[in-house]
């Protein structure tokens, strides 16, 4: 016989501790990735979403094909209206804003009116 008793029964045992320490590099592989990979984009993704959120007229943007123009119409939670040039207005979806370069006044309430108006009147 090639395989003394005494050994054969000694393997065959198993060891829980030995299976832990086989697994432990997987766990420390995934916590490390959550920490490199996904928290960083979780939290990219909220950004991008507060900041599309807070899209208001007079907002200078940046769309995600390189467009840039002012705001001149909020039209519903899904669609911004803005102007690329004199005249020429684009109708945009918000998702597709990359960033918000200028942030403008945000728009007056009717019957509201400025410093510089009620100075004058």
């Amino acid at each position: 016989m090639l395989i003394t008793p005494a050994y054969a029964q000694a393997a065959a045992g198993g060891d829980a501790n030995s299976m832990l320490m086989s697994l432990l590099p997987f766990a420390l592989i995934f916590v490390i990735m959550y920490f490199l990979i996904l928290r960083p984009q979780q939290k990219k993704v909220k950004d991008h979403a507060e900041l599309v959120k807070n899209i208001r007229r007079g907002d200078t943007v940046v769309t995600t094909g390189g467009l840039v123009g002012k705001v001149t119409k909020v039209v519903d939670d899904d669609q911004i209206e803005f102007e690329i040039s004199d005249g020429v207005r684009v109708r945009q979806m918000r998702q597709m804003i990359s960033g918000v370069r200028a942030k403008g006044e945000p728009a007056k309430e009717k019957g509201e009116l400025s410093k510089d108006e009620s100075a004058a009147g």
